[in-house]
């Protein structure tokens, strides 16, 4: 109902290896790693522009989330799950828990991270149950930041005289919302099995990739070799916040591409009669693009083209 591409990429990973995402171990030690460095790539940090691996990770690949990885290096999934939450919450990391993690005041396991995480540290507390399922309420709905809960000076005495630091109440004053943290450990599950098949299975992972992301991905820039790609890179940074959507899209897939390219991984020609139509394919331990990814080339009227080409025998571009 959210129109998830995860669970798209997950099946056709499946499909692509054989493996059952099912049976992947949500700590091994490798996929771990890529949210602290690149070494299991056998990139330096240096050739991908990221002191991180998770590039196309879904909800830890974008250069906000990839910030935080950096600032608290999580070493556990517990640790992703919390990254997660403050990911998705209002002001519970900008100015709130970042803050708090530098200073030093709290500990990425001691922040606020999700909404479930008010209610079971005030029970543990040993505040009244009831009254910390309503402060979790409060605080998650951001009716405590708006001023807009009316007990609120009553939770806060009450938390004070169970010995909850001040920085935590604190916190508490300026979060607008909360993410639960089910979605939280649904969303980790889910990019820590992708993560596993970017180290394990890289081919199979791109192209799953890619044909998710297809049209983003521009043929006549990213099937030519990395100097090509990072000469577009550095169009398009030059752009700054001028960049359009859309050029955002296409850099972050250049990103992917730039990466694949360092890891050894190229790219066949789009040919006619062996590039998939949508599909990205691996070929003789490359990638063959699909005909979709040629640009102009607009999807309604891409089979069409192809299949009226070939009654007529016609000549038919093709990129090589």
């Amino acid at each position: 109902m959210l129109g998830h591409d995860d669970p798209t990429v997950i099946r056709m990973l499946q499909d692509l290896t054989g493996v059952d995402p099912k049976t992947i171990p949500l700590d091994d030690k490798k996929t771990m790693s890529l949210f602290t460095s690149t070494k299991a790539l056998g990139v330096e940090p240096e050739q991908i522009h990221s002191k991180t691996g998770s590039f196309g990770i879904p909800e830890f690949g974008t250069k906000f989330v990839r910030g935080m990885l950096e600032d608290t290096k999580p070493t556990t999934f517990e640790e992703l799950i919390r990254i997660s939450g403050l990911s998705h919450g209002t002001d519970v990391w900008l100015n709130n828990a970042e803050t708090l993690i530098k200073e030093g005041k709290a500990t990425l396991s001691e922040a606020i991270c999700t909404r479930d995480d008010i209610m079971t540290y005030l029970i543990k507390k040993g505040l009244n149950p009831d009254h910390a399922f309503k402060i979790m309420e409060a605080v998650r709905k951001g009716k405590v930041a708006k001023g807009a809960e009316p007990k609120w000076e009553e939770y806060v005495e009450e938390m004070r005289e169970h010995d909850v630091p001040e920085w935590y109440i604190d916190s508490c004053k300026k979060i607008k919302y909360m993410f639960p943290k089910a979605h939280a450990v649904a969303y980790v599950t889910m990019a820590f099995r992708i993560a596993w098949f970017k180290v394990y299975y890289p081919l199979a992972y791109y192209c799953a990739y890619f044909s998710i992301r297809a049209d983003d991905f521009d043929s006549e820039i990213m099937i030519y070799g990395k100097e090509k790609v990072k000469q577009k890179m550095k169009e398009l940074e030059a752009l700054g916040n001028n960049m359009s959507v859309k050029e955002k899209g296409v850099y972050t897939i250049l990103e992917i591409v730039l990466e694949m390219y360092e890891r050894g991984f190229k790219f066949l020609p789009i040919d006619l009669y062996k590039s998939h139509s949508t599909k990205f394919l691996i070929e003789d331990g490359a990638i063959r693009p699909p005909l979709s990814s040629i640009p102009g080339l607009r999807r309604s009227c891409r089979r069409k083209y192809i299949q009226s080409s070939i009654r007529r025998k016609r000549k038919i571009h093709v990129y090589r």
